[in-house]
């Protein structure tokens, strides 16, 4: 949600951020806004000066009944009835304009900041930094490929997408022996630098949430063709963020607590409803995953941008750990989440599409979050209550890292080198043949 006193009072400001998301939407949308705005407030005038005349109408009908002025009491009678009728259909106004009106605001994307570059799509882009160097392999397997080979001792598949695509569809795979102890151990190395380095707190949240929870974080009613409902009106996370998010909802923080940083390991459900025919082999895209999601909840705008810096880096740290290359992009206006002000992805080399692909997305929300969830904080004892700045990042994508890790160490031989900062969580395995 939007704050409407500030688009009456700054239109220009909202219609140019606006239309950097997307040529147009600022033009339309405010006017559609400043529109709705006066029908709601002369609606609710109206009804305001009906009640008002009502009630003092009232008063005065007792009045003239007390003087025997049947005539008088008739007349007021009359307008009061008149009040009646006016404050019923100035209501039914009243609550129609607002309604399209938080609609309307519900279903709007967040303003990027100014520093954000103007784009429409992931052409836009411009990339930050990298580290690492791309590894040179001679005709590099995909992980599919390399997977799907690699056997447990009874020969089936560590990797095998046809299991799970008999009992589950497409865009699930089942894990076995090394490759899923392999996955556990990136979940294990991903919560130890953040918890025991990096100040994170570990959280076991619910999978299950209601739908203001997706409401609180932005997912709803934009992007509900995304999510898998249950007939109980829960809906599976799509990320952990959202249920992170959601602890400070409906809260009033003192600001001695703040920064608040969370971690979770969950899996993760996602229809997939936009991605049609885009990385339907592997694991990629695929309707459940896991991920070590980030959370942090701050003061301000100023608090907010260091804190983004500082949790993209604490995102690069386990990709520097298991020594895998890559990139740091600043996301342009088109290729950004709807509730983030400013995003960083983080880019992991794929040595089979010769190209760097997402792993991590950081994005800084401003107050967009916090103001569905009415999540707020005191800035000194007995001052007023503000919003609450929310951020939120991947560390990582699991299923991805470990993609990445099998690109990235693979052996001519079709065996895996685990690397070094995974030995300890792999009971001492150096190899995956």
């Amino acid at each position: 949600m939007f704050d409407i006193r500030a688009i009456r009072e700054t239109p220009d400001l909202f219609r140019k951020a606006w239309n950097r998301r997307k040529p147009g939407l600022g033009d339309a949308t405010v006017s559609r806004i400043l529109e709705l705005d006066t029908a709601w407030r002369a609606a609710t005038t109206d009804k305001q000066d009906a009640e008002s005349a009502r009630n003092t109408n009232s008063k005065l009908i007792g009045q003239a009944k007390a003087k025997k002025d049947e005539a008088e009491a008739a007349r007021l009678m009359a307008l009061v009835a008149d009040a009646k009728t006016i404050i019923e259909d100035a209501g039914k106004a009243e609550d129609g304009a607002r309604k399209a009106l938080d609609d309307l605001l519900m279903s709007l994307p967040n303003l990027p900041l100014d520093e954000v570059p103007e784009g429409a799509d992931e052409h836009g882009n411009v990339e930050k930094s990298r580290w690492g160097k791309p590894n040179l392999i001679n005709n590099p397997k995909d992980h599919a490929d390399l997977g799907e080979a690699l056997k447990v001792p009874s020969g089936f598949s560590m990797m095998d997408f046809e299991a799970a695509a008999r009992m589950s569809g497409a865009r699930f795979v089942a894990l076995r022996g090394q490759l899923a102890r392999m996955e556990r151990a990136l979940a294990n190395l991903m919560l130890d630098i953040q918890t025991t380095e990096h100040g994170y707190q570990e959280t076991s949240v619910p999978l299950l949430v209601r739908d203001q929870a997706l409401v609180g974080t932005g997912q709803l009613p934009k992007f509900e063709e995304d999510l898998f409902r249950t007939t109980l009106e829960h809906f599976l996370i799509p990320t952990s963020e959202v249920p992170l998010t959601n602890l400070v909802r409906e809260q009033i923080l003192e600001a001695s607590q703040l920064p608040l940083r969370f971690t979770a390991h969950t899996p993760c459900f996602r229809s997939e409803a936009g991605s049609a025919g885009r990385d339907t082999k592997g694991m990629i895209r695929q309707h459940q995953f896991y991920k070590v999601e980030l959370v942090s909840i701050v003061a301000g705008e100023a608090e907010g941008l260091a804190e983004l810096d500082r949790m993209t880096a604490c995102a690069e740290e386990v990709l520097k750990r298991l020594e895998l290359p890559f990139r740091r992009m600043l996301l342009c206006t088109g290729d950004m989440g709807a509730g983030a002000r400013k995003t960083y992805d983080l880019e992991v080399w794929l040595p089979s599409q010769n190209t760097y692909r997402e792993i991590s997305s950081c994005s800084y929300c401003g107050d967009f979050q916090a103001r569905r969830m009415d999540a707020r904080f005191r800035p000194e004892p007995k001052a007023k209550t503000e919003f609450v700045h929310t951020l939120n990042g991947s560390g990582l994508a699991v299923g991805r890292t470990l993609v990445a890790v099998l690109e990235n160490y693979q052996n001519a031989d079709g065996s895996i080198l685990v690397p070094q900062a995974l030995r300890p969580y792999m009971g001492g395995v150096e190899v995956i043949r």
